[in-house]
């Protein structure tokens, strides 16, 4: 899906790949991330932001937690917007501050005291019982704590494993609910998805959930809340913020724009954000037919991958589609018409959620300057690689 891009935009970053791999230094089934393209995109993105006027949660999630790259994105985009209980752990520990938690995953209410102490900007529920939950945890440490209303999706729109949130039919009753929480104030109203990319020509689009979003910040404005958020993730990158600050988001929240890896940059090479993490894996056998299977661990169904570069013959070769239902030991290649050995270097770039894998992360610095070094291997989880295999 990005191979192309990638290698317009970022050769030096294949190239480091394809060196350590051969070296030994990274094992298959490994991403190597460029943390000099993550730290510029996330300083494009503050800068875009604040000219806009607009605030920014980051999220990691797509790249694995990694603490190296927290820490490069938060020095210029300082809070996050944290997915789930691990994330925030890992975010906080990292120095990141902490912006918004449960958007995607409702914080456990036993988890509640220990991540609300954290002081988080705000807290995201998706009905009266969480935000009681919330309430309760804030008064019980003393403060008031502000909360974004989930708003659900509109009827289509809703990526299964994601449902809830509260219908823009309810949005009175609730808000009229949480009014009478004393933990807890109304401090604004979220989506998702707010934003996609149109599949032909890659353009940020907004969606009928962004619609109801706008319309349930509009009827909290009404009731008399004031300073109220409009966080509008998915697709989030340079090119789409104009658009939120169009249409009265407060917030945005860039994940695969940090890597550079928003479905726009598959079809634009000339986004502003570069190409920051390749997939490395290498061939394991070759079949009978002569098509060779390549070690998996780090494919992702909705990846989008067309095809794998073999650097030592130079040769692009289409990766066969697999079932989503099983799993990725290996990923076939097209048969090919030079030699491949056992042990080549396979060369891919697709669309990832790294945290849902089972690969190694190598963070790699010094690409813009020329001098590549290996700053350190993880976990999908964010782990040390050598915590990891313990």
């Amino acid at each position: 899906m990005f191979l192309n891009t990638l290698l317009a935009r970022n050769p030096g970053l294949a190239d480091a790949a394809a060196a350590l791999h051969a070296s030994g230094a990274i094992p298959p089934d490994t991403y190597v991330i460029d943390l000099d393209a993550v730290e510029e995109n996330a300083r494009l993105l503050a800068e875009t932001a604040e000219r806009l006027g607009l605030g920014l949660w980051f999220v990691v999630k797509q790249v694995g937690r990694n603490p190296e790259l927290i820490k490069a994105v938060a020095r210029h985009i300082p809070r996050y917007a944290a997915i789930d209980v691990p994330e925030a752990r890992t975010l906080h520990a990292a120095g990141a501050e902490p912006g918004n938690l449960g958007h995607l995953v409702q914080i456990p209410r036993r988890a509640l005291p220990e991540l609300l102490a954290t002081r988080p900007e705000t807290v995201t529920v998706f009905d009266t019982a969480n935000a009681r939950a919330v309430s309760e945890a804030a008064r019980a440490l003393g403060f008031v704590q502000d909360i974004l209303i989930r708003v659900e999706g509109a009827a289509g729109s809703v990526y299964p494993g994601q449902e809830g949130g509260v219908p823009l039919a309810d949005i009175d009753a609730f808000a009229a609910a949480a009014e009478q929480l004393e933990g807890v104030r109304i401090g604004g109203v979220t989506a998702f998805p707010c934003v996609l990319c149109d599949a032909e020509t890659g353009v940020p689009r907004p969606t009928r959930t962004f619609e109801l979003a706008r319309e349930a910040h509009a009827r909290l404005a009404a009731r008399g809340h004031t300073g109220l958020r409009l966080s509008a993730p998915s697709a989030t990158s340079v090119s789409s913020l104009p658009l939120l600050a169009q249409l009265g988001a407060t917030h945005g929240e860039p994940g695969h724009a940090l890597t550079g890896t928003t479905p726009q940059h598959a079809i634009d090479p000339h986004q502003p954000e570069k190409p920051g993490y390749v997939y490395v894996t290498e061939v394991a056998h070759t079949l009978a037919d002569g098509r060779p299977a390549v070690f998996g661990g780090g494919f992702y169904p909705r990846a989008g991958i067309k095809d794998a570069l073999l650097p030592r013959t130079g040769e692009r070769l289409r990766v066969e589609d697999a079932p989503a239902g099983n799993i990725d030991y290996y990923r076939l290649l097209a048969r090919p018409s030079a030699g491949v050995e056992p042990g080549d270097t396979a060369l891919l770039a697709f669309r990832t959620q790294i945290f849902v894998t089972r690969s190694t992360v190598a963070v790699v610095a010094g690409l813009s300057a020329g001098a590549p070094r290996l700053v350190g291997r993880y976990d999908a989880l964010g782990r040390p690689y050598q915590e990891a295999a313990r």
